[in-house]
């Protein structure tokens, strides 16, 4: 009891703590979580979790999968696949088949796998998965094109290749029983297609049921996951494996029939997928032999190298000969595939049952699967953005900003950032409001923001900061509170100061994006300011000019409003946050007009500002 008591609390600090220092220093979060596995468990030997849960561990992780792929299939919008099915379905209907074929010859040739063992092992490689491929992404600024083509062919992928593996193991058995191939592979078949529909059926229950009050707010998480729980392990009954399939097609549907209640429970789900992520990852990296690792000879290595650069770029070429995809995007996708725990959990549960049926060497199935999860994980973990940025597919590496609503006084704030080569997206739904920053030339997007369809039409993934300042201020309080799970609370922003409590007309501060200004100013203020002639101004700061400096070149009117770092991150001055503004910021502050700041500067001594730069 203490032991396991011990492993939970162990996989929970080295698996959030790997996030957070990949947050902190950029390095891929799948390498720092292998690598804290491995030193935790077969280098330091300070958990075992194969001893700690016994035969639990399989199906803890199983489950966790499971949840995995029904998030995953949660992501999986059919009017984002309208935009780039055609990438899509070529790398499910022509790839899974190429990789498999590819696979078991490099297995066979390369490898020295008999033909059964690389065959099925071909058919587990076949999977990428979004436990590896979705941090990846999460980290790495891609195009959204490539970017929307390997999350898909992840999720969608991922059950395929369990189910390849099946067939090739049944067909196994019943070769080794004396059956029929014939007999077999229409009964997998048929249970696949069972379980899909059995997914589906799953999904349209809680559409039909959340909607209509038959379950209440605060049981729709706990019943939602009961039900991915319950249909992944009925499925499995039917046939092993199946229940992969049935929890994508369950999570797809799901998200395609545009449940509204759902909307509240994207941040948990995304909250779940970080933790099973973070979990099965150091549980799987921690149960690792090295024993087993040894056992490799030195043909493995020739094998890794065919899956890098033969088996995985023939496959992604070939399966998108004469498709729309530019061939810098298809080179970019023929090179990122990492493998992760979908692979290690299948080949552990076949390596086993090849041994029953006399295979003596499927135990290497282990070894080898952990050694092309290490090296796939690390070459394009520590690869992608370099690749990305060699094939032109990187997308904006400066943080960006989204800007809601188009009046003088936020198209005029675009300006300035655009200028400052920071990325800027003005947001409206009248494209009346957004003539005047279409004729500056600012990016612009007419719709409503808050519309779900926006998320498929508009990619997000640049923009870290938003800033809510259209007309309307209660509107402006309902986007920063619909972001703020997305983007992040300290990053949504708003005109005018923190609520009164005492006020019941007052908007809940817990709603509320940040306030824009130390001052407080209001829509009203900037309104105002905007038609005495108030402008924006930066001021780029150095060792010889301070801020103390910039301050007294300024008119004593003005207020500032952010700092620029120079690797482009935005930090606001606002009425609770005060940014110490260093050598190499840029400052951007609201000024009165220039005649005013003329005025003032007459009044100052001559000579006050010496050889001092002045503010642009």
């Amino acid at each position: 009891m203490e032991e396991q008591a011990l492993v939970i609390a162990l996989v929970g600090a080295l698996g959030i703590g790997a996030q957070w220092v990949a947050w902190r220093t950029g390095w891929p979060a799948i390498v720092l979580m292998l690598a804290a596995g491995i030193l935790a468990g077969p280098v330091l030997g300070v958990m075992d979790p194969a001893h700690a849960f016994g035969d639990l561990l399989e199906p803890m992780v199983s489950i966790g999968v499971a949840l995995i792929l029904f998030e995953g299939g949660l992501s999986l919008d059919f009017r984002e696949f309208r935009k780039y099915g055609g990438g899509v379905w070529r790398l499910v209907i022509f790839g899974v088949p190429l990789a498999w074929l590819f696979g078991s010859l490099a297995g066979f040739y390369i490898a020295g796998l008999v033909w059964p063992i690389a065959i099925l092992f071909a058919g587990v490689l076949v999977v990428t998965g979004p436990t590896v491929v979705l941090p990846l992404l999460r980290q790495s600024s891609v195009q959204q094109r490539p970017a929307t083509l390997l999350k898909w062919e992840a999720i969608v992928n991922d059950p395929f290749g369990a189910l390849c593996a099946v067939i090739a193991y049944e067909v196994l058995r019943a070769t080794a029983s004396g059956s029929s191939v014939y007999e077999v592979v229409p009964e997998i078949a048929i249970a696949a297609g069972i379980s899909g529909l059995i997914g589906f059926a799953a999904a349209w229950v809680i559409a039909w049921s959340f909607p209509r009050g038959f379950v209440p707010e605060f049981l729709k998480v706990p019943m939602l996951l009961v039900a991915v729980i319950c249909t992944f392990v009925l499925c499995n009954q039917i046939e092993h494996e199946a229940g992969l399939l049935a929890v994508t097609v369950m999570g797809i549907a799901l998200a395609n029939m545009h449940v509204s209640s759902l909307r509240s429970i994207h941040p948990f789900k995304q909250n779940i997928a970080v933790l099973l992520v973070s979990g099965i990852f150091i549980l799987l990296s921690a149960s690792l032999d090295l024993e087993q690792l040894r056992q490799l000879e030195w043909q493995f290595g020739l094998f890794l190298l065919a899956v890098l650069f033969v088996v995985r770029p023939a496959t992604v070429l070939l399966s998108l000969l004469f498709s729309d995809v530019p061939w810098n995007e298809r080179l970019f996708l023929a090179w990122i595939a990492p493998r992760g725990i979908v692979l290690v959990a299948i080949c552990g549960l076949f390596a086993l049952r090849l041994e029953e049926l006399g295979y003596a060497n499927g135990t290497i199935l282990i070894g080898l699967s952990f050694t092309v999860v290490v090296t796939t994980i690390v070459a394009h973990g520590f690869t992608i953005d370099l690749v990305a940025r060699l094939l032109k597919v990187k997308g904006a590496t400066r943080p960006g900003l989204l800007i809601v609503g188009a009046t003088r006084w936020t198209i005029a704030l675009a300006k300035q950032m655009h200028e400052l080569k920071t990325p800027v997206m003005l947001v409206d739904s009248s494209w009346q409001r957004l003539k005047p920053a279409r004729a500056a030339g600012l990016p612009t997007y007419h719709g409503e923001i808050l519309n779900e369809a926006t998320e498929h039409n508009l990619d997000l993934a640049p923009y870290h900061v938003l800033i809510a300042a259209t007309d309307n201020e209660a509107y402006n309080t309902l986007v920063c509170s619909e972001f703020a799970p997305e983007i992040g609370t300290d990053s949504v922003y708003q005109l005018g100061e923190a609520s009164d409590d005492n006020d019941p007309r007052a908007m809940p501060d817990s709603l509320r994006g940040r306030s824009l200004f130390s001052s407080g100013f209001g829509v009203e203020d900037v309104q105002q300011r905007q038609t005495e002639g108030w402008e924006f101004r930066r001021t780029k700061l150095s060792d010889q000019y301070n801020i103390e400096d910039a301050r007294e070149n300024l008119p004593k009117a003005t207020n500032m409003l952010l700092l620029i770092k120079p690797d482009g991150t935005l930090r606001f001055f606002t009425h609770a946050a005060r940014p110490e503004p260093e050598p190499g910021d840029t400052i951007v502050s609201y000024s009165p007009p220039r005649t005013v700041a003329v005025e003032e500067q007459t009044e100052k001594k001559t000579g006050e500002a010496g050889n001092k730069v002045p503010a642009q």
